[in-house]
C-alpha cells in the first residue's frame, strides 16, 4: 500500500468534500471546509492519499483567545478519513503531519472540538486546565488545547473564538 500526507491542491476539492461527507454524518463538516478554504486569511489543509486516492483530510484555521490578539492560536477542525479507510493509522498521521506543520508556522498552541479518547494522545488536555473555554459552551472533556511550545498557555486565559464565518455553517 501506498500512502502519501501531502498539502491540498485545487484540485484535491471535491474529492476532500467527498470524503468529509462520507466521514460524518451530515455535510456540515464538508460545507465547513469549503467556507473555511475561503474565509481563513491563513490556513493549513491536508490530505492522506493512499494508492493515488485522497482518503483523510484535515485542516486548521487561526483562532483567537479573547483579549490577547497576540497569541498565535491554531483550531484543528475538521479532520475527517473515509469510512472504508478508518482504524488503520491515516487519522494519527494526519494529525502528527499537521501538529508538525503548525510548529513550523509558529503557532504556539493548537485547539480541538473532538473526541476526548483520541485527541490526547497527541498531548491535548482539556482547555479548562488553562483557564480557556470554548465559544460554543461544549463539554469541558471535548474541548481541548495542546501547547507547542512549553509554557506557551501560561498567561493566557479565557474564551477561544473560531473564524466569524463558520458560524454560518
Amino acid at each position: 500500500m501506498n500512502r502519501q500526507i501531502r498539502i491540498e491542491t485545487a484540485g484535491d476539492i471535491a474529492a476532500v468534500f467527498d470524503v468529509n461527507v462520507a466521514a460524518f454524518p451530515t455535510r456540515a463538516e464538508a460545507r465547513l471546509v469549503d467556507v473555511l478554504r475561503e474565509s481563513a486569511k491563513e490556513h493549513m489543509s491536508l490530505v492522506a492519499l493512499e494508492n493515488h486516492e485522497i482518503v483523510g483530510h484535515i485542516m486548521f484555521t487561526p483562532v483567537t483567545l479573547e483579549s490577547y490578539d497576540e497569541a498565535r492560536l491554531m483550531g484543528l477542525a475538521p479532520m475527517a478519513v473515509s469510512p472504508a479507510a478508518q482504524r488503520a493509522g491515516i487519522g494519527t498521521e494526519l494529525v502528527r503531519a499537521g501538529l508538525q506543520q503548525c510548529r513550523e508556522s509558529g503557532a504556539g498552541a493548537i485547539a480541538v472540538l473532538g473526541h476526548p479518547e483520541f485527541y490526547p494522545r497527541f498531548g491535548f488536555r482539556p482547555a479548562s486546565q488553562w483557564r480557556i473555554s470554548s465559544e460554543y459552551g461544549v463539554p469541558e472533556e471535548v474541548f481541548m488545547m495542546m501547547e507547542l511550545k512549553p509554557g506557551y498557555l501560561r498567561n493566557y486565559h479565557g474564551v477561544i473564538r473560531y473564524d466569524p464565518a463558520s458560524a454560518d455553517v
